[in-house]
Order: structure tokens, then sequence, then C-alpha cells
């Protein structure tokens, strides 16, 4: 081998070795993404005992309108759970979560509505969630019904949250049957 050859074997080399460095190191410098759990969606996520809330979200047309919680409840306890949102002003409504199923407050024949969203559509308010002895406070969104996608869930200004329901099934995966919801304001708001 001649010394133009070794000079061109060498260049190559150093060339693979730089462009090897570089495509390894971006896993070094840079966090890896799908190891991060995040909201996916426009709503907020949160785990309380045995429960796990998704995407949820109210929806309303003003501060002191009625709001509609929407989103999705899975229970994996092996018994059924009542979950109570609590929001501004002692609006309160609650929903029942059958043992290992789910509930998709997006499709129940009897809303979730607290009396009154607590913030502008756009901001987020604080949410008490609570199930027998577990609790937590939430931000949750307020969106109106200006994407087609949550107009169907906004309630109208003169909705009034419902005492009580008996509790429906349960979703299923497929979402094909329908969860019941039950409801409740507390005084004062």
């Amino acid at each position: 081998m001649n010394t133009v050859q070794r000079g061109k074997l060498a260049i190559a080399a150093a060339a693979i070795g730089v462009g090897l460095l570089s495509v390894t190191g971006c896993g070094f410098v840079n966090a890896q993404q799908t190891s991060h759990q995040y909201s996916a969606s426009d709503g907020v996520r949160a785990d309380l005992g045995k429960l796990q809330l998704r995407n949820m979200l109210i929806v309303a047309s003003g501060e002191k309108e009625p709001g509609r919680v929407i989103g999705a409840v899975f229970n994996q306890s092996n018994s059924d759970a009542t979950v109570t949102f609590s929001g501004a002003n002692g609006a309160q409504t609650e929903i029942r979560v059958k043992a290992m199923s789910e509930t998709y407050l997006n499709d129940t024949a009897d809303p979730a509505i607290l009396s009154t969203a607590g913030v502008i559509p756009g901001g987020l308010t604080p949410v008490t969630v609570r199930s027998g002895s577990d609790s937590t406070t939430v931000n949750i969104p307020v969106v109106n019904g200006t994407l087609p996608e949550y107009a169907k869930y906004l309630p109208s200004p003169s909705a009034t949250p419902s005492g009580s329901a008996t509790p429906g099934a349960t979703g299923t995966e497929s979402g094909s049957a329908t969860p019941s919801a039950t409801t409740s304001s507390a005084a004062g708001h």
C-alpha cells in the first residue's frame, strides 16, 4: 500500500468514526421522549389510588356557567368506586365506576355537570377529585364549544346538575356500552 492509499484509508476511517459518534451520541445528549409520561391531548391525567383519570376536561361556555366534566376513569380495583369532583364555588358532581372497568364521561347518558366551571374557557380550574380516602387536586382545563369535537358536550346555560341517577353499565374497550354518572350540586354556588 502506498502513502496515498494509506491517507485515503485513514480519512475514510476517521469519517466513519465521526459518523458513528454523532449517531450514537444523540441518545446520550437528548432525553428519550418515550420514557416521559404526559397528556397527549387537550385534557389532563391523574392517578388516584387504583383509579386512573385520563383526558379530563371541563366544557363550559363561561366562568359562571355549568361545566360538563368529560374524559375517562379506569378502575383497576376489585370493588366499585364513587368518584367525586369538587370545583369552584361548591360545585360538585360524582360518578360511579364499576370494579375492573372504565367509564367514559363523554359517553354517559347522565352527564357529570358542575354547576359552575370556575374559570373562563382557556384557563385551568383546580378540581379536587376524591374516592374513598384518596384525594388529589388537579388543574383541569376548561374549553368551550368553539372546536366541533367539544360543541356537543357544552351544557346549556340553564342546565342544572341532576340529583341522582341509577348507575348503569360501564363502558367496554370498544366503547359500545353507555355508563351512567350521578351528579349533584352543593348549596351556595
